[in-house]
């Protein structure tokens, strides 16, 4: 059973830093990538970053220059790197992993980010 356990949010002030990690356990599947969403409070979900079995890394406008995604050499763990955080960043941060065979698209239950002064 495919598990995703995301850590490492919390509450810092603006300028601030967080480095976020996903866990992923059970995978035996062929993945396409990792990704990281984050959703605020009324608004929709947001694309921040994903990364390729590949190594390819793109990310949304808003985080980019600012976050780095990047994994552990098993690419089991994904790290989200997250530097000169301002309040419009306070959401809950999803991992995601998304397989192409089997396929699959497989969500974790979120780390909470505050930052606020």
């Amino acid at each position: 059973q495919v598990q995703l356990m995301e850590s490492g949010g919390g509450s810092v002030k603006p300028g601030g830093s967080l480095r976020l990690s996903c866990a992923v356990s059970g995978s035996t599947c062929y993945r396409d990538h990792v990704a990281w969403f984050r959703q605020a409070p009324g608004k929709q979900r947001e694309f921040v970053s994903r990364i390729g079995d590949d190594g390819l890394r793109t990310y949304g406008d808003s985080v980019r220059r600012r976050f780095t995604i990047s994994t552990d050499s098993s690419k089991n763990t994904i790290f989200l790197q997250m530097d000169g955080l301002r309040p419009d960043d306070t959401a809950m941060y999803y991992c995601r992993l998304f397989c192409r065979n089997p396929p699959g698209d497989f969500w974790g239950q979120g780390t909470q980010v505050t930052v606020s002064s």
